[in-house]
């Protein structure tokens, strides 16, 4: 059976404390995890750690950290104090992010995305192990230094976020898991036969990786709210964060879509930019509407053979009850 985690809202939320309450909702509902985004707002490991000291069972994971704002080795620390104080129910979500968010707000040049998040991958496992670090890479040398503290007990799983075949295969070639997110049923199983290449390039038995897409969610009374809310989140994506989203519909079918939202997007027409997504995309890339038709669109997700998780996600303009009522009617305990 497919599993059910939560994707916090990546839009900004009233506090803090309004995300440790969805975390702690889910964890009453039977969801199994809470991933929270890191974009340009809160930082996740102040929110993963209020999740994790107001919460009992339910794991946390960061979705997704980016690999150049933090050094490896700091992300490494970072990962095994959440451990510590999650008492091992942390895992840990990295990707390389795209060059909108990493030069235009970390003002670091988007180097090597591949090469990179191997090296970074590589470098968190051999800090969390607690040996002394010796890595030369071809982005990060390092030498001499091991955790000055026990290293965790339990070991924590890395997935790696990837949209592109080359990136699907890094994670199914070495790490714990692969994290999708903007995927269609049917261009996420042409996807995972990249990550079953990934598997076999390394020598790797498939039960080893586990995949978790993240899927935009919004169940309402108002069916017609919830749609619109989706729309808006989606054109946002495709609109306003880069061309990686817009490259990944072209390769799922829906290149002229994606160009048209875009154009619409970027001329200022955000109305014209949502009225451009047509029924089928929206409905191919979610689950939205009343809770009767969320949970029937969430069924096609689920029978995808190979994806272990569904990370249920939210429109960037949902209020906090519409979230709540989300979380409610799309949780895994009906």
């Amino acid at each position: 059976m497919t599993r059910k985690t939560l994707h916090l809202p990546v839009a900004a939320q009233p506090s803090v404390q309004s995300l440790v309450d969805i975390a702690k909702r889910g964890e009453e509902r039977g969801y199994e995890r809470a991933w929270v985004p890191e974009t340009w707002g809160r930082d996740v490991v102040t929110v993963l750690t209020r999740i994790a000291t107001e919460t009992d069972e339910i794991g946390i994971g960061p979705s997704i950290a980016n690999v150049y704002s933090r050094s490896p080795a700091l992300m490494g620390q970072t990962a095994a104090t959440l451990q510590e104080v999650s008492d091992g129910r942390l895992r840990l979500g990295i990707g390389p992010s795209g060059p909108a968010v990493i030069e235009g707000w970390h003002g670091v040049e988007f180097d090597r995305p591949l090469r990179r998040t191997r090296e970074y991958l590589e470098i968190v496992r051999e800090v969390t192990s607690g040996e002394t670090l010796y890595y030369d890479g071809d982005v990060f040398s390092l030498a001499g230094f091991r955790l000055r503290c026990d290293p965790p007990e339990t070991s924590i799983p890395v997935d790696v976020a990837g949209m592109g075949p080359k990136s699907v295969e890094l994670a199914g070639r070495f790490a714990d898991g692969w994290h999708a997110i903007v995927f269609t049923p049917e261009g996420m199983r042409e996807r995972l036969e990249d990550l079953e290449r990934g598997i076999d390039l390394g020598d790797r038995e498939r039960d080893h990786v586990r995949v978790t897409l993240s899927l935009t969610a919004c169940a309402l009374e108002d069916g017609e709210r919830a749609r619109t809310l989706a729309r808006q989140h989606l054109a946002f994506y495709v609109g306003a964060m880069g061309t990686y989203y817009r490259e990944s519909l072209a390769r799922q079918g829906y290149e002229e879509a994606a160009n048209d939202i875009a154009a619409a997007w970027s001329s200022g027409d955000h109305e014209r930019a949502c009225s451009l997504i047509p029924d089928d995309l929206l409905d191919d890339l979610g689950a939205a509407g009343t809770p009767e038709r969320a949970r029937a669109e969430l069924e096609k997700f689920e029978t995808i053979d190979g994806v272990d998780s569904l990370a249920i996600g939210f429109p960037r303009g949902a209020t906090t009850e519409e979230i709540e009522a989300t979380v409610d009617a799309l949780a895994p305990e009906r």
